[in-house]
């Protein structure tokens, strides 16, 4: 019986041997399938969508329009845009998906690729891809694909100069269409003769048989207005066709490139319209003050806000996320192109007539101070009800007060409204309110007041009834930000040396970014803690004594530090015990 067992059977130690092998190769299998797959997956090999359609492409089983393609691109000084062009029902790509990839022209293994700054969608829905500035004797494509640069690589065809280039376009209420442009060099607040001036609609303008014209209704600025045709107006017969698109062509100097898609706006102008009172910016980078800035302003009787983002790398799109689900009615929309402040201002207008009684153009440094207590809607009715004798008013001009550092040298954590308490003594221009409709229809406006048509007129508020807080010069850290470049058309860049004397500029500072030893005392002529005991004794918390715009984070930081300093206290204290006792 022993020898048979020897011979013929297993024994417990074999058995335990055999199970443990077999767990070891379980193991193993396991640990190396979920290791290939995410090896697989970490590299970007698993894209079904794309790859199907890359691999169907080249095989010639469905046409070429069905691929994602780059449909064109526009050229800036520190930054190329890419816009890509998709087949119906497509799944977007995100900036996690893409690289920007810089290849030399001379020698095409020479490459390096980077994140794009960002991805964006604009009002026409396209989706753009913000990439670097091409360095000189390269060429840029988009690599879909995570890691590896060859995967599936979209090519960069036409691409098109910033400052020679129709850029956007809408289509008004009165059903004329408003075109934006860069490279009509037309005087600042000038009337130009819109008959050099015409409106080309096409849907392929490589047919110039196909192409409509209209003649120009107005121009002035960067601004050209025509009247809409009606086939444009009506819109493509298929659903699935291409957006028309509008250039501008002027007479003996041929036609401009573009990448606008008139937007036909909301109709005709509301008898009682949803907001009184709306704001509109343009802005870059300000997700660290825009809380304080929209929070304050709703305080006061601000119901809607327009932030025109001018190529923003910061966290402004969560921020208004988090604005939007507090509950304020407010909107981001991509604007990209330099130095339009004027446009990007006559843009917001027309895109704020259907729905705002009035538009204040403002920054997001400046804050509107009311002494009395009274809300901004409310100065704004009393004016509404005073008539000038040149006609009704349309636009209300509010003194602005420019504040500086205030003695600060690090940035204020509870806001620039609580902080900065020392300015300049005489006020400097003026900021408007307007009333959309009332408008002239060049949409001239120039330091954020419009001209208006004939039987409007503007009116002063003035300044023992409100002004405006301009924090323009605040601790140095913030303020080097303003020498990258300005947004408005018509004032020089302040590296620039030109116009170094302008009210626009920091006086004696020149037109280089660096900090003067007593910056932190500078523009300090009058103190002025009016808006401030205002703003802590209307927005301070009762219970934690902080400001209600002040971050979570912030809060939770002030806590430690000062539960840290309690455990120091209590810590000295004790070492204090000890050395009394061994006295």
């Amino acid at each position: 019986m022993k020898n048979r067992r020897k011979r013929g059977g297993l024994s417990s130690v074999d058995v335990v041997v055999s199970w443990r092998r077999f767990f070891r190769f379980v193991s193993l299998f396991v640990f190396s399938f979920v290791l290939f797959s995410a090896v697989f997956i970490f590299l970007g090999k698993i894209r079904p969508v794309v790859r199907s359609s890359v691999n169907a492409v080249l095989r010639g089983s469905v046409p070429v329009v069905k691929v994602i393609t780059i449909h064109e691109a526009v050229e800036f000084p520190d930054q190329t845009l890419i816009f890509l062009k998709y087949p119906p029902s497509s799944r977007f790509f995100t900036k996690e998906d893409l690289f920007c990839v810089f290849s030399d022209v001379n020698d095409s293994s020479k490459l390096f690729k980077e994140l794009p700054f960002a991805v964006e969608t604009d009002d026409y829905g396209r989706q753009i891809v913000r990439c670097s500035a091409v360095p000189r004797g390269n060429t840029v494509s988009l690599a879909v694909s995570r890691w590896r640069v060859d995967d599936y690589n979209l090519q960069v065809g036409l691409t098109h100069r910033w400052d020679w280039l129709v850029y956007d376009a809408v289509i008004d209420d009165d059903n004329s269409t408003v075109v934006f442009v860069k490279g009509l060099n037309l005087r600042p607040g000038k009337v130009a003769d819109a008959s050099r001036y015409e409106c080309v609609y096409g849907w392929d303008f490589t047919k110039p048989k196909l192409l409509l014209r209209a003649q120009a209704i107005s121009a002035a600025q960067e601004i050209v207005r025509c009247k809409t045709p009606l086939t444009v107006l009506d819109g493509p017969i298929k659903a699935q066709s291409q957006p028309v698109k509008v250039s501008v062509r002027i007479k003996g100097s041929g036609m401009l490139p573009t990448v606008a898609h008139p937007i036909k706006r909301p109709g005709r102008i509301k008898v009682s319209k949803t907001f009184e009172t709306c704001v509109c910016t343009m802005t870059r980078n300000a997700a660290n003050v825009l809380r304080e800035w929209v929070m304050y302003h709703a305080g006061i009787g601000v119901q809607r806000w327009f932030i025109y983002d001018n190529n923003s790398d910061d966290d402004v799109v969560s921020e208004i996320k988090n604005l939007e689900k507090r509950g304020y009615n407010i909107s981001r929309h991509f604007w990209p192109w330099i130095k339009t402040q004027e446009a990007g201002f006559a843009n917001c207008a027309i895109r704020a007539k259907s729905d705002c009684d009035w538009v204040a153009f403002i920054d997001v440094d400046e804050f509107f101070y009311i002494p009395s207590g009274q809300t901004l809607t409310n100065v704004i009715r009393n004016h509404m009800t005073t008539l000038s004798s040149s006609g009704e008013i349309g636009e209300i001009r509010t003194p602005c007060h420019s504040f500086g550092p205030s003695g600060l040298r690090d940035p204020p954590r509870s806001g620039v409204t609580t902080a900065y308490t020392c300015r300049m003594a005489l006020p400097e221009r003026h900021k408007s309110i307007i009333r959309p409709e009332s408008l002239n229809t060049t949409l001239i406006n120039v330091v954020h007041h419009f001209h208006l048509k004939e039987e409007f007129a503007f009116g002063d508020v003035d300044k023992s009834t409100m002004v405006i807080n301009h924090y323009k010069y605040q601790v140095w850290d913030i303020f080097k930000e303003k020498f990258k470049r300005r947004v408005a058309t018509y004032v020089a860049d302040w590296q620039n040396e030109e116009n170094v004397g302008s009210k626009d500029r920091a006086p004696g500072l020149g037109t280089r970014p660096v900090e003067p030893s007593d910056w932190a005392e500078r523009f300090c002529e009058v103190s002025d803690i009016g808006l401030r005991d205002w703003v802590l004794e209307k927005f301070s918390d009762r219970k934690t004594q902080r400001l209600v715009w002040e971050r979570e984070a912030r809060r939770v930081e002030d806590e430690v530090i000062v539960q840290m300093g309690s455990w120091a206290d209590k810590r000295v204290g004790r070492k204090r015990k000890k050395q009394l006792k061994a006295q």
